[in-house]
């Protein structure tokens, strides 16, 4: 066994759990160290805690007098609790987080120190921050780049920094980052969704976004993952074969937690709660060494930077305990690849769950008019909702043991669909009194039964109803939570508005009662949207054919289906909304084919090095071993030796053959990528890449997996599936 393999399974096996101390009572320590409204009310004043709710709850400025006032009891707080440096925290479009730190530390002319952070430095900074990726909205010359206070996330505490949530744009404001059009696809959804609230109940005066992720993860020791060269710049093994034992008992799925595990765990919870991230449920996931932890639904900005918070949190932790822990969408070849379900919905500010019936036919019908018009924005925008979960590691993912498809569906249940199907039969026009009852008795007085027993699950289904929320389940493990909600905030808006006018016009036009209007725009829009409902099998052939033949999109690489991003279509959608604007989205796509083309160039480099430098010269080594005992039962055998070794010299023959197969895969591989780099631009060189570059991947690991099996154990120098998945 090679040196570095062999003292990894050592290392491995002889750790011991990490010891930790966990609270008895999570509500003793939650938001311990996040800069909350307790924690605003005991170091603020009356004027200065106010503006922040009245920023909070109604988008309203602070003026710079009470920024001084709360950056003053901020800093107070925050060196209560041990900080010593401060720093506007974002999320710039390389999907990470980033931070640059000051400290509290000022030296004054006459030589004296002072601990100083003011309304200036907490509202605004200018990081520069130049190198992040940009799209071309920032050239060389005009560099600035400026982070903002958002004040509708709470500022937090890691280690001795006071982090900030911020916004950050560029000199002209056009937005460098996810949070921006977020926040103002929220604003969007707010105004169109209450509008729409309002033929309901007028005590509706806001409606916010909910969001609920699920992240999927794998737990790799350290040691055996950095043994491994793949895992280490890539996130994923390049080479490997299946071991012997995968998931196929599915005796890992919601299994005893392992005490290594349970303890980093523990650990993370712990760190989770202090920073006030909501985090409710663990359990094991299908593949070995995979888990998956998730929180209580919050508001979906504060639950997009949950998101990348905790996966910062999980990083840190997970060192400590020794582990790697690998976010990538598919890190492993045969086993289940990791999503990170997004669970939408909407909230009124009295308290109703719009996509949660009521009791009462009123209350069924406004679930309906919410629920059939998120479906029908979902068919008009299917292209654009694949477009936000696509990236090169997720394209490894969907299609495949139990992640959804690249085809864009909807599944509601067989309940849900009947009652549609009845919806669609509503007479057009003015309806008779029989029909008004029909309808409410009938029909929509029934919704919360037929939710309460809607069991149905599809986890095929990329866009999934489940009984109060819809499941966006294509989104990628390594994604920004912000990219699909945004989106999905934008349509959904832009749909509502649509049908406000509709009904606003039936009402003026056509004289139509409001219940009979609403009913004949929703029987509309079940006859236009029923394309994109889907109750079965997504993995099938079949699936397939029918989608082309209802008009679905179906776009199976990243670079495909970037494209949407684009369309004339996404373009005025955006910008109508004031969303994002047509240079802003512009730059958002060409950043991400940009960043498709150098994962798949960084891959086929390691690709390369990987199969030359390691699997090769081992091939080789273990072929001299084989031809030496060939020579020697020739010594000792003479003419009958062919009979004796034929069985070495036919595996002499296909590793020279597997040798053969995957140099040439490589050179031809590597004047694929010198091709795809002299391409013009960027959506070019993504194309290349993807049809011209990625494809030798396959046929080299084959070759390469092939050997594994062929070369002597002891020898190989890749720590094995077996030894990743299974090793404790």
């Amino acid at each position: 066994m090679s040196t570095l393999r062999f003292q990894a399974i050592k290392e491995t096996l002889n750790r011991k759990p990490v010891q930790v101390n966990e609270p008895a009572r999570r509500s003793e320590i939650f938001g311990k160290h996040v800069f909350n409204k307790a924690a605003m009310r005991q170091h603020l004043t009356k004027e200065a805690f106010k503006s922040v709710l009245d920023a909070m709850t109604n988008g309203s400025k602070i003026s710079r007098e009470v920024a001084d006032h709360i950056s003053t009891g901020m800093k107070e707080w925050a060196i209560q609790n041990g900080a010593t440096h401060y720093t506007h925290w974002f999320q710039p479009l390389t999907g990470a987080t980033a931070e640059k730190h000051d400290a509290f530390f000022e030296l004054e002319m006459d030589g004296e120190v002072i601990e100083k952070f003011g309304g200036g430095q907490l509202v605004q900074q200018e990081p520069d921050a130049s190198s992040f990726p940009n799209g071309g909205i920032r050239n060389t010359f005009e560099a600035r780049g400026y982070t903002a206070w958002d004040p509708t996330s709470p500022a937090f505490i890691m280690g001795t920094t006071l982090c900030i949530p911020t916004v950050f744009v560029a000199y002209t404001g056009e937005a460098l980052d996810y949070k921006t059009p977020l926040l103002r696809s929220l604003q969007t959804i707010d105004q169109a969704a209450t509008d729409v609230c309002k033929y309901f109940d007028k005590n509706v005066s806001k409606v916010t976004a909910t969001l609920g992720w699920e992240q999927e993860y794998f737990l790799i020791d350290s040691a055996l993952a950095n043994s491994r060269p793949d895992l280490v710049l890539a996130g994923r093994t390049l080479l490997g074969h299946a071991s012997a034992k995968g998931q196929q008992l599915d005796d890992h799925y919601f299994g005893s937690i392992p005490s290594r595990v349970m303890n980093f765990m523990r650990d993370l919870e712990t760190e989770c709660m202090l920073l006030g991230i909501p985090v409710k449920t663990r359990h094991n996931e299908v593949a070995p060494n995979q888990f998956e932890l998730a929180p209580i639904f919050e508001e979906a900005n504060l639950a997009v930077d949950h998101n990348s918070l905790l996966m910062d949190v999980m990083r840190k932790v997970s060192a400590r305990h020794s582990f790697t822990v690998l976010f990538h969408e598919k890190p492993f070849a045969g086993v289940n690849g990791s999503g990170k379900h997004n669970n939408w919905s909407l909230a009124t500010n009295t308290g109703v769950n719009l996509l949660s019936p009521g009791k009462t036919p009123m209350k069924n019908l406004q679930f309906l008019t919410f629920f059939i018009n998120t479906i029908k924005a979902v068919y008009k925008h299917e292209e654009l909702i694949r477009a936000t979960i696509a990236s090169a590691s997720n394209d490894h993912r969907l299609g495949a043991n139990e992640a959804p498809p690249a085809i864009i569906s909807v599944f509601i249940g067989s309940q849900l669909t009947n009652v549609l199907d009845e919806l669609e039969k509503v007479t057009d026009g003015k309806l008779s009194p029989q029909e008004k009852t029909d309808l409410k008795l009938n029909v929509v007085g029934k919704i919360p039964e037929v939710i309460l027993d809607n069991t149905d699950r599809n986890r095929t289904s990329p866009f999934a109803f489940t009984g109060n929320k819809f499941e966006l389940r294509a989104v990628g493990s390594t994604a920004n939570c912000a990219n699909p909600m945004t989106v999905l905030n934008a349509i959904v808006a832009d749909q509502l508005i649509e049908f406000k006018q509709e009904v606003d016009s039936l009402i003026k036009d056509k004289k139509l009662k409001k219940d009979e209007a609403i009913f004949n725009v929703l029987r509309e829009y079940i006859k236009d949207s029923k394309k994109i409902r889907f109750e079965g099998d997504g993995y099938g052939d079949a699936w397939e054919k029918e989608a082309k033949k209802r008009g679905l999109s179906n776009n199976k690489t990243t670079p495909t289906a970037l494209k949407a991003k684009v369309s004339k279509q996404s373009l005025e959608l955006f910008e109508r909304l004031n969303i994002m604007s047509k240079v802003e989205s512009e730059a958002r796509y060409e950043i991400e084919v940009e960043e498709y083309a150098m994962r798949i160039q960084i891959e086929g480099r390691l690709l390369g090095d990987i199969a030359r430098n390691h699997v090769i010269p081992t091939a080789i080594k273990y072929q001299n071993t084989l031809i030496e005992n060939v020579q020697g039962l020739k010594e000792i055998y003479g003419k009958d030796f062919k009979k004796i070794a034929k069985e070495q010299m036919n595996i002499i023959e296909s590793i020279s053959e597997h040798i053969e197969k995957i140099n040439a895969g490589i050179t031809d591989m590597t004047d694929a990528r010198k091709k795809a780099n002299n391409e013009k631009n960027a959506e070019k060189t993504a194309a290349a890449y993807c049809d011209n570059v990625k494809p030798f991947f396959d046929v080299i690991r084959y070759h390469c997996d092939k050997l594994e099996l062929l070369v002597d154990d002891e020898i190989w120098p890749l720590t094995k599936y077996r030894e990743l998945l299974f090793t404790r």
